[in-house]
């Protein structure tokens, strides 16, 4: 069965169609959108049906002018504003429960890519591994040939064994760390831990230009939905100082009941019915343990909050800067590799071939160079990665895609092929 290339954009809108994780904050924000309406509305009316100074020794309807049959009704109404404010302080806590959604959006796409990228630099340097694992062991049997004709050494053949042994040993490295991160990419995709991965054979590999932090900083105060949720949870929490402040004032109960009578009175008439109308009211009368610490408790809750927010400002200030930092270091180190180091590295290593084929520089020296062109290939790919991982992160922390130029510094064709070689 052939298994379709995940790329970076499926694998990111499967994540943000089937992750558990997100679909609990998500389940959790519909929720909360549903308390506002009911905390503002008035508390249910209750009915009653009494029975009232029934005689106790025939239980007789008529026999006692007090005794009634009655039904009532009573309302309670708390001081005017209050059900406004619970509504208002619910409604605030709801849209910070939309912008948590966001936030975990956010933290969602930015783990599917950082993974994602991760697998496809193991995919590369498993690759060049064992393109390295060939080469190595055509150098093996022009050791061995050498040797054999006399014109070589029994020890290089012994080195590039020793040398292949090394790369099988990193290959096996590799594919441990290779399945790990795809089980890693699975439970963010929520599919199986051993759902194979297969992923495409190439990948953008032309960084945008690194942007200005500035533009950044704002953009990241306009939308990133932490400080948001931050902004609406203190909002609340003033709203409740508000709120605790009406608590000082009575709610207030009215009621109405109907009384029907039965029997007569002394003059031979129907008893008539009774009506009653009822009001009461609390008194907070306990407001130095009740009242004023609830006050005190709202008062500190706004505190925290901005000091939240406060925090939360900063951490978004310092993940932008740190995150901006780490992309231009990959930048710069891409392009290092990229049109000097790698280039001179393949044509020193042709020429000490070509040098060594007619015994002009000796096996150490060729194997090395073998070596640490491995090496700086393998660098490489670790260094573009970690370009787009910072830039993961770095649109996480602004919290909203950031233009790329058409105009990258990393962008020809010419470089990819020579990579790719």
């Amino acid at each position: 069965m052939v298994i379709a290339p995940l790329t970076l954009d499926h694998a990111v809108s499967t994540a943000l169609a089937g992750n558990p994780g997100l679909a609990k904050i998500n389940a959790r924000a519909r929720a909360l959108a549903e308390v506002p309406s009911q905390v503002g509305t008035l508390p249910d009316p209750t009915l009653s049906l009494n029975a009232l100074s029934l005689p106790t020794d025939t239980f007789s309807l008529s026999q006692e002018a007090m005794t009634q049959m009655q039904i009532g009704i009573g309302f309670t109404l708390p001081f005017p504003g209050k059900l406004d404010l619970r509504e208002q302080a619910a409604d605030f806590e709801a849209k910070a429960a939309v912008f948590d959604v966001d936030e975990m959006r956010l933290v969602l796409i930015r783990n599917v890519r950082s993974t994602w990228w991760n697998l496809f630099f193991l995919d590369r340097a498993l690759s060049i591994v064992q393109r390295n694992q060939e080469l190595l062991r055509q150098l093996v049997k022009i050791a061995e040939t050498k040797y054999k004709t006399g014109l070589g050494m029994q020890s290089d053949v012994l080195l590039a064994q020793v040398e292949l042994s090394k790369l099988l040993d990193v290959e096996i490295s590799l594919k441990a760390s290779r399945r790990g991160q795809a089980a890693a990419l699975n439970a963010l995709l929520d599919r199986p831990a051993a759902t194979p991965v297969t992923l495409p054979a190439q990948a953008d590999e032309s960084l945008p230009p690194a942007p200005d932090i500035e533009p950044l900083r704002k953009m990241a105060l306009d939308v990133r939905p932490v400080l948001s949720s931050q902004h609406n949870a203190l909002e609340a929490s003033r709203t409740r100082v508000t709120l605790a402040k009406k608590d000082y004032y009575p709610d207030f109960k009215l009621g109405a009941a109907y009384g029907i009578r039965s029997g007569n009175n002394p003059n031979g008439s129907s008893r008539a019915d009774l009506a009653s109308i009822t009001f009461s009211m609390n008194l907070p009368i306990f407001t130095g343990t009740k009242q004023d610490r609830a006050l005190a408790q709202r008062k500190a809750d706004v505190l925290k909050e901005e000091y939240g927010l406060q925090d939360r400002a900063t951490q978004v200030d310092t993940e932008i800067e740190q995150a901006l930092a780490d992309y231009l270091g990959g930048l710069e180190q891409v392009a290092l590799f990229k049109t000097g180091i790698i280039p001179q590295a393949r044509q020193t290593t042709a020429s000490m071939l070509a040098a060594y084929q007619v015994n002009k520089v000796d096996f150490l020296n060729l194997v090395r160079a073998r070596v640490t062109l491995y090496n700086y290939e393998t660098q490489y790919w670790k260094a573009l990665t970690s370009a787009w991982q910072a830039w993961a992160r770095m649109e996480a922390a602004v919290g909203t895609a950031i233009p790329k130029s058409t105009q990258h510094d990393m962008a020809t064709k010419t470089d990819r092929e020579m990579v790719h070689e």
